[in-house]
């Protein structure tokens, strides 16, 4: 699949609030500083698109995109785990993000995004078990493949894989990516195209 052109919409406080269209979305969901806004900007090969930040937990908002003229859309929600946010403000995150999630029947499929340096963490783990039990259909990207060698990255998705069927049985789809080198970009996109094709 070729991404012509990709447009900010807006951004959204609330569900009620996003636009209103019959074609399908795919959100993109990580911890803070996985890696999501840079990704976003590899796949539609735009660098400005999503506002990337040295600063965690930039995303405060469900920010919708528009792909190939509303073909599908592309949407950046914020980022769960904010240790450094007041109890209030993440109470109010994780609503937004679960109304959305639970809500939102434009809603295709999940990606939730997972920096491959790091072991199998409890909150990542926990929101894919809710996940499951929420019957959301989902997929998890690895980032930042860059910066392992490929010994150590094989290494690492093995563990990571490993731990998941403990749970999962079949395992939930997942992408190696590296929003650096562009790796993923072409099987991330040809999911999203056999997905569209099966419900169109």
């Amino acid at each position: 699949m070729d991404i012509k052109s990709a447009a900010y919409l807006k951004s959204s406080a609330f569900i009620h609030q996003c636009p209103e269209h019959n074609s399908p979305e795919y959100a993109f969901i990580g911890r803070s500083n996985v890696g999501k806004s840079s990704l976003i900007n590899m796949l539609t090969g735009n660098k400005k698109l999503a506002k990337t930040s040295a600063t965690p937990g930039k995303t405060l908002l469900i920010n919708h995109f528009l792909i190939n003229g509303g073909q599908w859309y592309l949407v950046d929600l914020p980022g769960y785990g904010f240790a450094k946010r007041s109890k209030t403000e993440r109470q109010k995150l994780e609503n937004m993000i679960s109304g959305y999630i639970l809500q939102r029947r434009q809603l295709v499929n999940l990606f939730v995004l997972i920096d491959c340096r790091h072991a199998p963490q409890q909150i990542d783990l926990e929101f894919l078990q809710w996940l499951g039990e929420s019957n959301i259909p989902f997929s998890i990207v690895f980032t930042k493949a860059d910066k392992l060698s490929k010994q150590a990255l094989a290494k690492s998705i093995d563990a990571y894989l490993q731990r998941l069927a403990e749970d999962w049985e079949p395992l939930p789809p997942h992408f190696i990516t590296s929003a650096e080198t562009r790796q993923g970009r072409d099987e991330l996109l040809d999911y999203i195209d056999s997905i569209n094709a099966s419900i169109s």
